[in-house]
Formats: C-alpha cells, sequence, structure tokens
C-alpha cells in the first residue's frame, strides 16, 4: 500500500507536529493511517447492479443455472465420464460423479464436525450442494429431494431451506450477507417473494436452527489449501443414510430417476 508521505504528515501538524511525538505515536499514527485507508478501498468496492447481472446472460455461452455435470465450471469441452457400479453406494457417488462440488461440501462437514455440529447437521452440510452436479437454480429443494427417501426428515429439511437462509443475516450465529452474493446478483438484488415467504416460515419452525447451521458452516468452506476425504464421515453415512441394497438409481424410489440422471448424464433420451 502507499501513502501520500505529505497529506500523512500534515494530518499530524506536520514536520513540527511529527518531532514532538515519540517513534511509538508515529509507527501508531502510521498504522491507522493504513487501517483506515485499507478500510475505504474495501468500501469503495464496486458491485453491478441487478440489472448490470441481467444483461451478462447474453454475453456467456451457457445457462448459469445449469449443472456442472453438464456445464462444466471450467468451460470447454467435457471429459468422458467413467463407469458406475451396477450397484451404485453414495460413495460411489462422491468417488466417481461429485467431482466439482465434493471438495466443497467435504470442508463444509469438516467445518459442522470442528464446530460441534450433531451428526445430522454434518451429514447435511456433507449432502447440501451435491445436486448442483445437475441442477443450481433452486438447489435446496433439488438437493431434499434427491436425498429425502433416504436420510431422516429433519436432514432433509436442513438441506432444502439452507438456500433461502442463505439470503438473511442472522448475528446470533455470525451470519452476515456474503460480498460474493453481491457479486453473483447484484449490490441491489433482492430475493424473490417465494424465497422471503420461506425464510419467514422457517425462521418461526422449531428446526430453524437446523438448515441455519447448514448456511453458517456452508458460507466459510471454500479453502482451496484444505483437502478433506470422505472417510471421516463413513460411520456418520452408515447411521443416517439408508443406502438401498439395489443402489441408488435402481431401487424405484421417487427420485430414482434424479441418481441415474446424475449417473447419466451424456444420455441423449
Amino acid at each position: 500500500m502507499e501513502i501520500d508521505r505529505k497529506a500523512f504528515l500534515d494530518s499530524l501538524g506536520g514536520a513540527e507536529g511529527v518531532k514532538r511525538m515519540d517513534a511509538e505515536a508515529r509507527a501508531d499514527a502510521l498504522e491507522n493511517r493504513m487501517m483506515s485507508e485499507l478500510n475505504s478501498a474495501v468500501t469503495a468496492k464496486k458491485y453491478p447492479t441487478a440489472a448490470e447481472v441481467e444483461a451478462q446472460i447474453e454475453t456467456r455461452p451457457y445457462r448459469a443455472g445449469a449443472g456442472f455435470l453438464i456445464v462444466p465450471r471450467a468451460g470447454g469441452n467435457v471429459k468422458k465420464l467413467p463407469p458406475m457400479p451396477a450397484n451404485p453406494t453414495l460413495q460411489d457417488y462422491f468417488r466417481l460423479r461429485f467431482n466439482d462440488t465434493a471438495n466443497h461440501v467435504l470442508q463444509s462437514a469438516n467445518l459442522a464436525m470442528k464446530n460441534g455440529m450433531s451428526e445430522e447437521i454434518v451429514l447435511a452440510c456433507l449432502l447440501h450442494d451435491v445436486v448442483q452436479e445437475i441442477m443450481r437454480t433452486d438447489h435446496g429443494w433439488w438437493g431434499a429431494q434427491l436425498f429425502e427417501p433416504y436420510v431422516s426428515e429433519k436432514v432433509a429439511f436442513a438441506i432444502r431451506y439452507h438456500q433461502a437462509l442463505r439470503y438473511y443475516a442472522d448475528p446470533s450465529v455470525g451470519y452476515e450477507y456474503p460480498d460474493l452474493y453481491r457479486e453473483l446478483f447484484g449490490a441491489d438484488y433482492v430475493p424473490p417473494p417465494y424465497i422471503e415467504a420461506t425464510y419467514q416460515m422457517v425462521r418461526k419452525h422449531k428446526w430453524y436452527m437446523e438448515p441455519r447451521m447448514v448456511a453458517v458452516n456452508d458460507l466459510y468452506a471454500f479453502d482451496p489449501n484444505v483437502v478433506v476425504t470422505i472417510e471421516p464421515f463413513l460411520d456418520i453415512i452408515g447411521r443416517h443414510f439408508k443406502q438401498p441394497k439395489e443402489g441408488l438409481g435402481n431401487d424405484g424410489s421417487p427420485v430414482a430417476h434424479m441418481w441415474r440422471t446424475i449417473s447419466r448424464p451424456d444420455q441423449p433420451l
């Protein structure tokens, strides 16, 4: 950071004023000036408006709401996927299909475990975003539907509603509105009415803290230097995830087609 020397000295009463200060006072004054200028630089950061974000739609060769298996985050051509086992388990999907979302949700679950969350919240954190492999829009609802036959009602509730709670601060648990959303949606973005209505409903629900804790442990789980494997969570999966013996996608459940879509995203019909 560059400091305007003349302006800094003038703020201290000029050269004569600086002479009257001891070394410690001068160091404190410089540090205060640097913090002030840093804060000003951060405050001055310009976020796009919602209209500017919308104007970007026609500049991209993809739809932002499509899943990462269908439209890779990095762009370019897709790669051929390895075949799934005949009776795939949740671990198989983590290993072979959740390539874009796995590191984030594993970090999220790891953070929840470190923060002393219940096993159900840890599991919800582990599962909350993997549906974005096929669908990003309303992924909370899509994710809850994907897992509903296999997890408790409370875990499904946490997955479904973490999406809506992300837009609303709760200082009591240290959750603030993320700057990332100002960049993604625009500084003046207002969530649609169904999100607001959902938030108001969940805020009064006895399980409000479940999706809120997923949101808390979701936001800060993007550290590129942290690598987490699924092994620490296998016992929790074993206790709280009802793995069908036929394999996910083969069990005839109301969501089996979603698992088959994840398994075979290149299938044309």
